[in-house]
């Protein structure tokens, strides 16, 4: 055995050796892992979010309304949106939220996607969008991917995105967004097969969060989604946008409108086709003389008997929607004409003002807009659309039984059963009682408004259970003194 001399001269030697180890471990080790623990030391996370949007402003409200809200209640945290909406430039952006934008593509009422703006094929766009997101994904180097809807993309524009950060960026985590309601069970099923959703959601995703209530539309057990995926869904309320309590208009003044006198909104969302909803309103407004007088002709309905009907004036706000096309806009302003009581509006980003201050709404059947209709409690007539999905008419007759709203469905909507329906709703107080048979049903159930708190719940704690600590190379490198190994 060697003498207790040699042993602490050896020992000393190996503390010098292990310190000057430590120093070239701390200002050499790996760049990557520099990064990486710098980025874990400030406590920054970087989410990703998708939002493809080729029909409407509905998924850009939604997805602008969960960054807002986990901005907000997020410290260091950064967000960075693909989106192909023409219309993301109109919104203000909080600080943590940048966005890039995608070429546009159109659904249109058909469901035929086209590229809405370049003269490219539609096989060429869609490759343009997967370049750009799949290139931002790796410069961006997100912590988390929150995917609305298409657990692929449009036309698998996501899916070399997905396969790169499964394979290089193993820590990240990927979240596949649904709203309460994608189509009819039968549509949904042959599409998510046709394009291979199972087995995308079964690979890459951790999560399946649902913006909606079971009780309301049983997305797992409607669409028949397998076990394994199945587990993965977690049910988290519907969406809605906080009222900050200092919106930024206020409508009633700009138009003038008494405190007795009643306001009615109608919103045909984004408008591309709203043309066939406000057209049928001015019908209708037409039969109560709201308009100026024309010639009668045989197809015209009757004028409603209102004698029996005392109240205040009927003013209008008509939303008509940033994508409803020009000559169509101009035939609804040259059919109100004359009118005081009528004004036209192209777009808001601040429909939760507009809303708050409206009597009555008439609207479709769109996820934002009924569920922020229900959060401040007005009365409302949906004429859902149908076409080229039936989302909006199983929301609708769901939200009517449960007696939220008043439907209307668009195969049988005159401008008479609407105007009724809106009289109905506003002077429901007045109305004798053989008319009080449309009235809504005691809303018995309340809608569960809590997505928002409960989508940044889950993400909050996917996060957390990925976050590995970096190995600690300095501590590692010193626990054994290098040429003591013979000694024992």
């Amino acid at each position: 055995m060697p003498p207790l001399w040699l042993l602490a001269i050896l020992n000393l030697v190996g503390s010098i050796d292990s310190l000057r180890i430590r120093h070239k471990l701390s200002t050499r080790c790996p760049k990557r892992w520099k990064e990486d623990g710098e980025r874990i030391h400030m406590n920054t996370t970087r989410i990703m979010v998708y939002s493809h949007d080729a029909f409407g402003l509905g998924n850009l409200r939604r997805m602008l309304a969960i960054c807002e809200h986990l901005l907000k209640h997020w410290p260091n945290l950064s967000i960075l949106l693909v989106s192909g909406s023409p219309m993301i430039h109109e919104f203000r952006l909080p600080q943590g939220l940048d966005y890039i934008k995608l070429p546009c593509l159109n659904r249109g009422v058909s469901g035929e996607l086209s590229a809405k703006y370049l003269g490219t094929s539609i096989e060429e766009t869609v490759a343009l969008r997967s370049h750009l997101i799949y290139s931002a994904a790796v410069h961006f180097k997100p912590n988390l991917l929150l995917v609305d809807k298409k657990p692929t993309g449009l036309r698998g524009e996501l899916a070399n995105t997905l396969s790169y950060l499964q394979q290089t960026v193993p820590e990240n985590k990927r979240v596949l967004l649904l709203r309460d309601i994608l189509d009819t069970p039968e549509k949904t099923i042959d599409e998510w097969c046709r394009w291979g959703h199972h087995h995308a959601i079964q690979t890459h995703y951790d999560q399946v969060l649902v913006a909606g209530v079971q009780s309301v539309f049983d997305l797992v057990q409607e669409y028949r989604l397998p076990l394994p995926i199945a587990h993965k869904v977690r049910y988290c309320g519907y969406i809605r946008k906080q009222l900050t309590g200092h919106e930024q208009v206020d409508p009633r003044a700009q138009l003038g409108i008494k405190p007795t006198d009643s306001l009615v909104l109608v919103t045909p969302g984004g408008g591309e086709d709203g043309f066939s909803l406000v057209h049928t309103y001015l019908e209708g407004l037409k039969l109560i003389q709201a308009l100026p007088p024309r010639r009668q002709t045989a197809d015209d309905e009757p004028s409603l008997d209102l004698s029996d009907v005392t109240g205040p004036i009927i003013h209008s706000l008509i939303l008509s929607g940033p994508e409803m096309p020009i000559e169509q806009r101009s035939r609804l302003e040259e059919l109100a004409a004359g009118c005081s009581s009528i004004s036209f509006q192209s777009f808001t980003t601040d429909l939760l003002s507009y809303l708050q201050a409206a009597d009555a709404v008439v609207s479709m059947g769109g996820y934002n807009t009924l569920t922020e209709i229900l959060m401040l409690g007005k009365r409302t007539v949906v004429v859902p659309r149908i076409h080229p999905s039936q989302e909006q008419l199983i929301r609708a007759i769901n939200f009517a039984k449960k007696g939220w709203i008043t439907m209307v469905h668009p195969e049988q909507v005159t401008g008479r059963s609407l105007i009724q329906a809106v009289l109905d709703l506003l002077y429901q107080p007045f109305l004798p009682p053989e008319r009080m048979a449309t009235r809504p049903k005691h809303r018995s159930e309340s809608l569960d408004l809590n997505g928002l708190p409960q989508i940044s719940g889950y993400l909050s704690a996917l996060l957390a259970s990925a976050q590995q600590p970096i190995p600690d190379l300095m501590t590692k490198s010193v626990l054994v003194p290098p040429f003591m190994g013979w000694l024992a």
